[in-house]
């Protein structure tokens, strides 16, 4: 790791923890009566609340005084990639799981530059946890160092996975799902996935496969599954799975999984 990634890893950290905080704030708020609007986006799934909006100007307010001048590329404000870095951001990565009350959800801020990640930091406002990495300098969380599992076959896999917002589309990601529940241990789908490519990391679950996943998606916990030793494509890195499939996995089942995920449909979705 590179001093300039170790920076980037810090601010990310540091300004990651700073929204964690005040979306916990806004959560137990809302838990006690508090109202907050929600609006819808793509679909009448597909919904964005103030404290989104409001947590993502904060991470742009914060950004702007730590690393002035540097581009940021946030789901609810938009943003291009600039020269040198830009910044990735998600103020709330399941926002449904927050609106629910269900603590599986984050904030995620990731530092790229040409378009690949180079330090990223994932903070669950619930729990606290922070998983943070730095290209080239592994993948922890609160600090400890993470490693991915190492299952001896399909039929021992733990599958993590997500839906889209279109019907259509979730139609045939279930499809997909239906077909590999007969080559797996088992499949989640929790919500939230920056925590998915978390729990890759970690060895919470084995694998992870989602179509139609955005940068601010992937950003940061992407990177955490790599450095963490995870197989990873990107979208647009696996036509056989789909131009815009996101793929992690441990590395002893990544060739069988994939070919699974062929077998099963997953360029179709």
């Amino acid at each position: 790791m590179g001093v300039i990634e170790s920076a980037l890893a810090d601010v990310a950290d540091r300004v990651a923890t700073a929204a964690a905080d005040r979306v916990r704030t806004a959560g137990e708020e809302m838990r006690g009566g508090r109202s907050v609007r929600v609006d819808t986006k793509s679909s009448i799934t597909d919904v964005v609340t103030a404290v989104d909006r409001d947590t993502e100007r904060f991470v742009r307010d914060m950004l702007a005084e730590l690393r002035p001048g540097e581009a940021v590329l946030g789901e609810e404000e938009g943003g291009a990639p600039g020269e040198g870095v830009t910044w990735v951001v998600d103020p709330i990565d399941g926002t449904v799981n927050f609106l629910y009350g269900y603590p599986w959800f984050a904030v995620s801020v990731a530092a790229q530059v040409d378009g690949v990640s180079v330090a990223g930091a994932v903070v669950e406002p619930v729990s606290g946890r922070r998983w943070t990495a730095a290209r080239g300098a592994g993948a922890r969380v609160d600090g400890r160092p993470l490693r991915v599992s190492a299952p001896t076959g399909l039929d021992v896999t733990l599958l993590s996975t997500g839906y889209a917002y279109r019907r259509d589309r979730r139609t045939r990601q279930a499809e997909m799902v239906a077909a590999m529940l007969g080559r797996v241990r088992d499949v989640r789908r929790a919500g939230a996935s920056s925590l998915d490519l978390c729990a890759v990391a970690a060895g919470w679950v084995d694998a992870y496969v989602e179509h139609g996943l955005s940068r601010w998606d992937w950003a940061a916990g992407a990177l955490i599954a790599a450095e963490a030793g995870a197989v990873v494509a990107l979208p647009g890195e696996a036509a056989d799975l789909g131009e815009d499939a996101t793929f992690a996995a441990a590395p002893t089942i990544a060739a069988p999984l994939r070919a699974a995920l062929v077998e099963s449909g997953a360029a179709k979705v």
